[in-house]
């Protein structure tokens, strides 16, 4: 993410205030330990501990888990993700930096999302000597701010904006302006904030960054967000569905593929929508893991409910050109004012949700890719319509495939896909199963209205 000029030094900014020392979970909920500016070491950290990745996101340590009450860690922090939001008034400047875990001797430890997801883009680089350029698109929904939209007033009954509107982008000031100028001091770099579909639903894609850059970034906008809400007396919620009968919250994640001269592996101009046969193999290993990625992409219990058609979410497996229902998208190329397409080519994965820890999401999509490449697998058929329109000898033609229906058939679907279930090695796959079966514990006695309130609370 790199160190942002004018960002003060340790010496310059009070050792009274508190930096802190965080890392995104399993459960994608980031967590760590503060201490005062002056303490901190950026070769030591602070202690950690391996079953705090056995918490769960409904709060209590998933029973049983591979660590139990023994060991000791270390959060590592990575001086280049060092985000600092000033204060004003009565609040306090947010201040972290994000961190690998680490074992006490400074050797990588092996259930470090983090490390997993550099671990694979190393891999891929050794591979093929291909670097990845990745964005994430996130959705989120305000919650208690004033429907009137003027500042610091109480929320009314009015009923939402309609979707898309000018009159929602208006109702959202002044969060709206000043979550993107926060997003601009910590380094996100915000492309747009848009009104989305459902009841107080916004939009804001960033702009594309190398590999594990990419992965801070999606961490960091979540917490900018949820910091700018609360200091307007909102909650920002990116839950994957907050209400049953709305459209959910997604994130689309965005992977280009570009060789070591910085040229993309995924565009070839004589080819349908443009994509090489280097990318329809990358494409090809995505849609045969798919059912796998699911419980690492869109992994908490009321996930797969949005994944249904007709929800413009990801409503079958296969790939799409300009296809909202597909789980692979091909977005359109833009010639207009002379842009250069080959730089505008890249795969939309839309079946993840903010449940889904970044580092784990991205490293799953591209080791599935990967596999596509290593096996040579044939193009995916590209399909031009609703796939929900599709007979079943036209849904086999074209490979199109459900997601599954539930969070306990998405870790049934990882255990069954060899490939898929060895990437994360013993200790760091039973860790990540064992909080998804707590969570699935957790919600077995709520209704789907329940669930969808306590993770609307949760995310």
């Amino acid at each position: 993410m790199g160190q942002r000029d004018g960002r003060p030094t340790d010496a310059e900014v009070s050792a009274g205030e508190l930096v802190s020392l965080v890392c995104c979970d399993l459960g994608a909920i980031v967590r760590g330990r503060s201490l005062l500016s002056g303490e901190l070491d950026g070769k030591l950290g602070v202690g950690w501990v391996p079953a705090n990745h056995a918490l769960t996101p409904l709060g209590p340590v998933a029973e049983p888990n591979p660590f139990g009450s023994t060991g000791d860690l270390r959060l590592l922090p990575d001086i280049d993700t060092r985000v600092r939001l000033d204060g004003g008034g009565q609040e306090r400047p947010l201040e972290l930096l994000l961190c690998d875990i680490v074992e006490t001797d400074g050797r990588p430890w092996e259930c470090c999302p983090r490390r997993f997801l550099r671990e694979t883009l190393g891999q891929l680089r050794s591979a093929l000597d291909i670097h990845v350029v990745a964005s994430f698109e996130h959705e989120f929904q305000l919650v208690g701010w004033p429907t009137t939209g003027c500042a610091g007033g109480a929320a009314d009954r009015s009923p939402p904006a309609l979707p898309f509107s000018l009159e929602a982008q208006r109702r959202a000031e002044p969060f709206a302006t000043d979550v993107m100028n926060a997003l601009v001091e910590a380094g996100v770099e915000p492309e747009r904030f848009f009104p989305e579909y459902a009841a107080h639903q916004f939009e804001i894609p960033v702009a594309p960054a190398e590999g594990l850059a990419s992965a801070d970034r999606a961490v960091i906008l979540r917490e900018v967000v949820r910091e700018v809400a609360r200091r307007r007396g909102a909650r920002a919620s990116f839950a994957p569905l907050r209400d049953p009968a709305e459209a959910g919250n997604g994130v689309h994640i965005h992977v280009d593929l570009r060789d070591a001269a910085g040229r993309s592996m995924l565009y070839d101009a004589r080819r349908p929508a443009a994509l090489s046969q280097f990318g329809e193999r990358f494409a090809a290993g995505i849609l045969e893991h798919a059912r796998a990625l699911s419980a690492l992409t869109a992994p908490s219990p009321i996930s797969a409910e949005r994944l249904r058609p007709h929800r413009w979410s990801a409503g079958a497996v296969c790939l799409g050109e300009r296809n909202r229902e597909a789980l692979l998208r091909i977005p359109p190329l833009i010639s207009l004012g002379g842009a250069e397409e080959a730089r505008q080519l890249r795969l939309e994965y839309r079946g993840a949700d903010a449940s889904a820890n970044p580092y784990l999401a991205l490293a799953a999509i591209i080791r599935a890719g990967l596999d596509g490449l290593q096996r040579e697998l044939p193009a995916p058929p590209l399909l031009d319509r609703d796939p929900a329109q599709l007979d079943g000898t036209e849904a086999e033609r074209y490979g199109v495939g459900g997601l599954p229906a539930s969070l306990a058939e998405s870790l049934q679907a990882l255990a069954d896909d060899d490939v898929a279930a060895g990437w994360m090695g013993s200790l760091f796959y039973d860790a990540y199963v064992s909080v998804k079966r707590a969570e699935i514990a957790g919600t077995a006695d709520m209704d789907l209205e329940e669930a969808c309130a306590r993770y609307g609370e949760i995310y």
